[in-house]
């Protein structure tokens, strides 16, 4: 069994050029399936069946994994199982026909506009660093880019007199992002007041920068929104993404329309941007129960 597996991922390696982080998750997967099968007293997977691989799927489910889990696990096994039928290994793929347990989509985090003024007020704009900061978290929370987006802004993607910007997201798909007064006035600062003081190339081109004069990363804009959060005193657990996910729900409870936030999000279904009306939906229930009389 673990030849055909060992075989079976060096096919996933040199004919279908997977990346190795993708294999481990596959090596991984099988090899927990393995030890599952071992255990029953399988030793062949041509004796394998739909049987075994439902009982093994809810023994994960027992365990307690997630959905999301389990249908990767199931993933993995229709995969490799599909391998050995189509190299003549099996005579009939017993995975075939097994459909993947339904997924709960996770409502996105989301935080007050209470709480997203405390976190924008946070910076001090006496510092360069506080003026950029300052910059980035209004950006962020006028246009609902990813942080991913955002940190590879050049400067001249950015267009203060005509008030939008220029990015390119999943699958560098160009989308146009209108800015907000307040967005455009502290980008108009960092520019004009501190990314000239920060910046240790005149040739560069990020927008924003660290304190190195190179591009801001990931991982910057990770410590300096926790550091903000923490400032704030803000209790709500607040990631990158928190503002995007803040600003789509309170453009939608402010009577925005689904399909302009889709556009303004970069979303190309607009079941993805769906996921919102739900929160505002939990939202206005909220609200309901608090101050109707009779609720």
């Amino acid at each position: 069994m673990k030849e055909q597996v060992a075989d079976y991922l060096d096919y996933l390696k040199v004919e279908r050029g997977l990346a190795d982080n993708t294999l481990e998750s596959y090596k991984r997967d099988l090899n927990k399936f393995m030890t599952f099968l071992n255990k029953q007293g399988f030793s062949c997977w041509k004796d394998i069946t739909r049987q075994q691989i439902i009982s093994y799927l809810l023994e994960l489910q027992t365990l307690g994994m997630a959905s999301s889990t389990v249908s990767r696990n199931l993933a993995s096994i229709r995969s490799f199982f599909s391998y050995l039928n189509f190299e003549n290994l099996l005579q009939k793929d017993p995975a075939s026909d097994l459909d993947s347990p339904k997924i709960d989509k996770k409502l996105p985090k989301v935080i007050s506009t209470e709480e997203v003024e405390t976190l924008l007020n946070q910076p001090d704009l006496n510092d360069k660093s506080g003026i950029r900061d300052k910059a980035m978290l209004e950006l962020l929370y006028a246009t609902g880019l990813r942080v991913s987006e955002m940190i590879a802004l050049d400067i001249n993607d950015v267009n203060l007199d005509l008030g939008f910007l220029k990015c390119f997201g999943k699958g560098s798909k160009e989308r146009i992002v209108p800015l907000g007064k307040l967005s455009i006035e502290y980008l108009k600062m960092y520019i004009e007041n501190s990314r000239g003081k920060l910046i240790k190339n005149i040739n560069q081109q990020a927008l924003f920068v660290n304190f190195h004069g190179n591009r801001l990363t990931r991982q910057g804009f990770w410590k300096i929104l926790k550091k903000y959060s923490k400032q704030g005193d803000i209790h709500a657990d607040i990631t990158p993404h928190t503002l995007r996910h803040s600003f789509a729900t309170h453009l939608l409870e402010n009577g925005a329309d689904l399909r302009s936030v889709q556009e303004m999000l970069g979303h190309a279904d607009i079941s993805t941007t769906q996921v919102y009306t739900h929160v505002t939906q939990k939202r206005l229930k909220q609200v309901h129960k608090e101050f109707h009389p009779r609720a």
